[in-house]
């Protein structure tokens, strides 16, 4: 093997690392807890454990000065593998303060992770292998995801929870082993070979935040998506509550459905490439809104089974979209000289308003019921869709989107 291809095969490893995680969060607990009645209010709360995700540049600064990222990616990938294999033994009817102690060091493991493989990445990968990078690790995450979401789900089916919980912690422990063999690579420097100087990062990092045209622009990021991640826990539920099984909860809504979302990104950067960002911004925020009320309609009128499925796909689809939509906004926002800091920061709100609104979304189904909830959902999409004309000028003038930095092609 040569050393891009044994490159890129660590790359492929570490990011189905990311990706496992986020799919046992996202498409395992909400269906796990509801099959064993947890309210609707309560696996809507359980968003809030997910907020390391948001607040991981808090600690990233001890990662980056202690120990090599190996040293970090271990221990937290056989964490994650310990509390799967814990899972079975805790009652799921009741998320008691030990479920929620468990559940909570579980995204902290995995949050931690994410910032020693995302530095791992930056470390090793140099500027010419950054396409094949891209392509890569977003596959490699999202394929993570539909393994978790999609085999875990058929295992219980078929064997029980137990069962799925030990494949969920077996891959962990896979990985676990296999990052023992990971090397470090050259600390990443700055074009002219010397680490800027943490005063200089900070004053240049608060002149573009400063500016008065970063209002608009911290809104639009907080609210694009809003509707779309509102809706995303309660969708899960409304399955089981529909009596669905865990087979096609896994075939249609889990695997079927990421590899449409990831169908949708991919279309989505085409189509902006076509007709530009601001056009694009438009379109795709109304199909994000149209897919929720098609969800409301299955809700609240008497339709075939097929019509959930069509619902389904649809909601994915656009939910692709919405992703390939909302990270070419936040890269066209940042500059390239800061651009890792700057991205952190606008995806950290993406990111925060994504596990608010699944919090407060199991609050809204139960007392709107799943059609009302879903038409409110819809409602969502509409104050950022208000806000572009405010953006034009500055989405006009950004010019050439810059490269993604880490991490960002592969947020949910």
């Amino acid at each position: 093997m040569t050393p891009g291809s044994r490159k890129l095969a660590w790359i492929a490893l570490l990011y189905a690392a990311q990706g496992l995680p986020y799919g046992v969060v996202h498409k395992i607990w909400p269906v796990y807890f509801r099959a064993h009645g947890v309210s609707l209010k309560e696996i809507g709360l359980m968003s809030l454990l997910a907020l390391p995700w948001s607040w991981k540049p808090l600690w990233a600064p001890l990662i980056d000065r202690f120990g090599p990222r190996r040293a970090w990616i271990v221990p937290c990938l056989g964490a994650l593998a310990a509390i799967a294999f814990i899972m079975p033994l805790l009652p799921p009817e009741k998320v008691g303060p030990l479920m929620i102690a468990f559940l909570l060091t579980f995204t902290l493991a995995s949050a931690t992770q994410d910032i020693a493989i995302d530095a791992w990445a930056v470390d090793a990968v140099s500027g010419r292998d950054l396409g094949m990078l891209n392509g890569v690790r977003a596959s490699a995450f999202r394929v993570a995801v539909i393994a978790t979401g999609g085999l875990a789900l058929l295992v219980a089916d078929r064997s029980g929870w137990p069962a799925a919980w030990a494949v969920v912690g077996g891959l962990f422990a896979l990985l676990a082993f296999a990052a023992l063999f990971l090397k470090d690579g050259e600390r990443a420097l700055t074009s002219s070979g010397e680490k800027r100087t943490t005063r200089e990062l900070v004053r240049s990092f608060l002149a573009w935040l400063l500016r008065k045209e970063m209002l608009p622009v911290a809104l639009f990021a907080l609210l694009f998506k809003l509707g779309d991640q509102a809706i995303a826990r309660m969708t899960e539920t409304f399955w089981v509550d529909r009596g669905m099984a865990l087979t096609e909860i896994a075939l249609v809504a889990n695997t079927l459905g990421l590899t449409l979302t990831i169908t949708g990104a991919l279309l989505g950067g085409w189509y902006l490439s076509r007709v530009g960002l601001f056009q694009g911004l438009i379109w795709i925020g109304i199909a994000q809104l149209a897919s929720n009320l098609v969800y409301a309609a299955v809700a609240g009128f008497d339709l075939p089974r097929s019509s959930l499925y069509f619902a389904s796909a649809f909601e994915n689809f656009s939910q692709g979209l919405g992703t390939a939509a909302l990270l070419s906004f936040l890269t066209a926002c940042c500059r390239k000289e800061n651009a890792a800091t700057e991205y952190a920061l606008l995806s950290a709100l993406f990111a925060f308003s994504r596990e608010i609104a699944g919090a407060a979304s199991g609050f809204g189904a139960e007392r709107m019921g799943y059609a009302g909830f879903f038409a409110f959902t819809a409602l969502l999409a509409v104050p950022a869709l208000l806000l572009l004309p405010w953006l034009r000028p500055q989405i006009q003038s950004a010019g050439s989107l810059t490269l993604p930095p880490t991490s960002a092609i592969v947020e949910p």
